[in-house]
């Protein structure tokens, strides 16, 4: 009886499941109260997270990275209009964006040679485009890409990430700070200068 008493007392404290023999050693009352006093959730009682809050936080671990490494090609002076990707950003874009694409295989179509950024004909917004081996160039939307990466990944929660930081202005992660771009420099100045 002394053992298990004491294998109760030495689960309790560690915070581990109840042996077999805890209910009688340990009254539930102290159990919970225990547990409480520790700040952690009996099994009757929500974690203070919450399901919703640890999924966001781990999205946003998730995307967080790739969504910076964009918004930082597509405004900040690093690349010029008409500017390949280097290598290592061409792959996590990629990687990480262009292969979740609801149309990713139209989009590459014959071949990728190269990711570019460039201004958008249509838009005039400074955005990613595909050049294909043959040279014709498509552009591609991060967002739908992201959208689909989430929707097929985190099935539950998707829709209400991306209506919390995509749809919503205030949200940080899409919100690209006032940084000069290409565009905004005088005639004739390169950057850096």
């Amino acid at each position: 009886m002394a053992l298990s008493a004491a294998l109760a007392r030495t689960h309790l404290l560690r915070g581990s499941l109840r042996p077999a023999g805890f209910a009688a050693a340990v009254s539930p009352l102290s159990y919970r109260s225990h547990r409480q006093l520790c700040g952690t959730p009996t099994a009757n009682e929500p974690s203070a997270a919450g399901p919703w809050d640890e999924a966001e936080a781990e999205i946003f671990r998730d995307v967080e990275p790739v969504v910076n490494l964009v918004k930082d090609i597509i405004h900040s002076r690093r690349y010029r209009n008409g500017g390949f990707l280097s290598p290592d950003e061409e792959k996590v874009v990629t990687e990480k964006l262009l292969s979740h694409h609801p149309r990713a295989e139209e989009k590459i179509g014959c071949g990728l040679d190269g990711i570019m950024v460039d201004r958008h004909p249509q838009f005039n917004s400074r955005c990613l485009f595909v050049v294909r081996t043959n040279g014709d160039l498509e552009d591609f939307s991060y967002h739908k890409c992201l959208r689909a990466y989430l929707q097929e990944k985190y099935p539950s929660y998707a829709d209400r990430f991306l209506k919390k930081h995509l749809v919503e202005k205030r949200s940080k992660l899409f919100r690209v700070q006032k940084k000069a771009t290409m565009d905004s420099l005088p005639a004739g100045q390169s950057p850096g200068s």
